[in-house]
């Protein structure tokens, strides 16, 4: 196997995985991590790990997530042994039209403000789970939460650099000015932030369950402060809300199935990016090699040249067996030039933020992938009302172009960038893999990177995660395409020069940038051995029982 050729030291980064022989917690922020884990020492299973982490996280990382956004999950039910999907995303107002927004003066949907607002669906998602899949009391979930934002948090370098590059988008709302900029000043690193007013809503919440979110005081609120601001959200709309138990969708690569979430999300773009790579042996290019990295970044570009199609199927038809075919891959595959890339790639099927992700496993054989999101951070830039809720800005996924697979219309789902992710061994009923990263665009071309460290490269999912990554730019459904290959400085000059040579047009990140997203991973043996990684990138930890 080819050695990776980075350049650069990890020497204050996680160079081992942490290993256990029961259960398994890795998300962005140690405070959830270790909320996590204190719920497997309960007796909960990986559902409730999950939730009370994904909880803690929507208090200490107000950037990336919150309660008023979206949620979705990969389960593995051990009793069973089968895979479960859940959709928790929410739906666009009865009230919001393509001619109503045009009424409104808009040419296109903003992307931010409470227009921009669609129903979150995070709280509904957790009680779902957590009712078919839960083992502790719904509210013993909640309480690090609620401590929390009650009793104060630290503001890591990452959250304060993030609330001095968002002052100007969320400071200027003041239930969140009062929050996140106590006495007008940007907080500190290390200093204590309080959220009274979202431990006041988790309480609410974790005594009177998800109602009270969805038809409740907070509900109400949420409704309330939204219309005055011009939004068009109702209580109704939050109402008629409900997750959906989905099919995941696959595609086999080097002896593993790689699940991921259906449309309305883009799981489909990470199979197809495996789908197209399939083809080279990756193996012997080796990691980091020119060559290697040329294939992924062409491969990208191909896949997400179709990502136009995907939308809500309750609304589109996505063509997702023609998508993921053998013969379209190939077919995709043939259009890459060994030594050029191509920086004019057309749709090869014709049309018919922020972030957090964790992972758990439990000692009895569950296992949890979970993804949540504000989209931009601090999401549509201002807290409902005095909930301590800050909205999401999901809605800004959607055009005003009818033809569009992301056309509004009243209770459709906008597209998603959230996609967790499990690899199944071929002939094995449980998760080898769970993985998934932050990143919005981003989070296909990252979790192709971390399949190939881990099944073409031999990588240890700590080295999987804390490897050099890139990031190619755009193409968003709202039409923005930069063309520009971010590199992390630890790929070496030469790599990055070649790449140049070849047509990329490569620009230089930090040698641990942030914006690569925030990947983490647990390896499920053979043995019962499980390892699990969190990026070095985050503020996250891989604790164990």
């Amino acid at each position: 196997m080819a050695l990776p050729i980075y350049a650069g030291s990890a020497a204050s980064k996680p160079t081992a995985p942490t290993r256990s022989s029961g259960g398994m917690i890795a998300t962005p922020h140690w405070l959830a991590s270790q909320a996590g884990l204190a719920m497997l020492h309960a007796g909960g299973t990986a559902v409730d790990a999950a939730v009370a982490a994904n909880a803690v996280l929507n208090v200490v990382y107000p950037h990336m997530c919150s309660i008023g956004g979206d949620c979705f999950m990969l389960i593995h039910d051990a009793n069973s042994g089968k895979l479960y999907g859940l959709n928790g995303s929410g739906r666009a107002p009865a009230a919001a039209t393509i001619a109503r927004l045009h009424r409104l003066g808009y040419g296109a949907m903003p992307v931010s403000g409470p227009l921009a607002v669609t129903v979150p669906g995070t709280i509904d998602a957790w009680s779902v789970a957590h009712a078919a899949f839960g083992n502790l009391n719904w509210a013993q979930l909640l309480q690090p939460a609620i401590g929390y934002a009650r009793d104060g948090f630290p503001v890591t370098s990452r959250l304060h650099y993030a609330l001095g590059q968002s002052r100007g988008y969320i400071g200027g709302d003041s239930y969140a000015a009062a929050v996140f900029y106590p006495g007008g000043y940007l907080p500190a690193t290390g200093a204590t932030l309080h959220n009274p007013n979202l431990a006041h809503s988790l309480t609410a919440i974790a005594e009177g369950g998800r109602d009270v979110f969805y038809s409740g005081t907070v509900g109400q609120a949420i409704a309330t402060d939204i219309q005055r601001r011009g939004g068009l959200l109702t209580l109704h709309d939050l109402e008629a809300h409900q997750s959906d138990w989905v099919d995941p969708i696959s595609t086999t690569y080097r002896g593993y199935t790689i699940f991921e979430m259906p449309p309305n999300t883009q799981g489909l773009m990470t199979l197809m990016e495996l789908n197209i790579v399939s083809g080279f042996d990756m193996a012997a290019l080796g990691a980091g090699s020119v060559q290697a990295l040329h294939y992924q970044v062409e491969a990208k570009k191909l896949a997400f040249a179709d990502r136009g199609l995907i939308g809500d199927p309750a609304f589109v038809s996505v063509p997702v067996a023609r998508m993921l075919s053998s013969d379209y891959a190939a077919a995709r595959r043939a259009e890459i030039n060994p030594q050029r890339a191509n920086n004019a790639v057309q749709r090869g099927i014709s049309a018919g933020g922020d972030t957090i992700f964790l992972c758990v496993a439990d000692s009895k054989g569950n296992r949890v992938s979970l993804i949540q999101s504000l989209y931009f951070a601090f999401g549509a830039g201002f807290m409902a009302g005095n909930t301590g809720i800050v909205m999401h800005n999901r809605g800004a996924y959607f055009q005003l172009d009818p033809t569009s697979a992301n056309a509004l219309a009243p209770g459709k789902r906008p597209f998603h960038t959230l996609i967790p992710a499990m690899a199944y061994k071929v002939g094995e009923g449980h998760p080898s893999y769970l993985f998934g990263t932050r990143g919005a665009d981003g989070q296909p071309q990252t979790q192709l990177q971390v399949v190939n460290n881990l099944l073409d490269w031999g990588m240890d999912v700590q080295a999987a995660v804390s490897a050099p990554r890139w990031l190619h730019g755009g193409a968003i459904p709202n039409g923005v395409d930069t063309n520009l290959l971010s590199m992390e400085s630890r790929f070496p000059y030469a790599v990055r020069h070649r790449l140049a040579q070849m047509g990329h047009n490569v620009g230089l990140a930090g040698a641990w940038d942030e914006t690569m997203g925030h990947a983490h991973a647990i390896a499920i043996h053979a043995d019962g051995t499980v390892e699990g990684a969190a990026d070095p990138r985050s503020d996250g930890a891989a604790l164990g029982l």
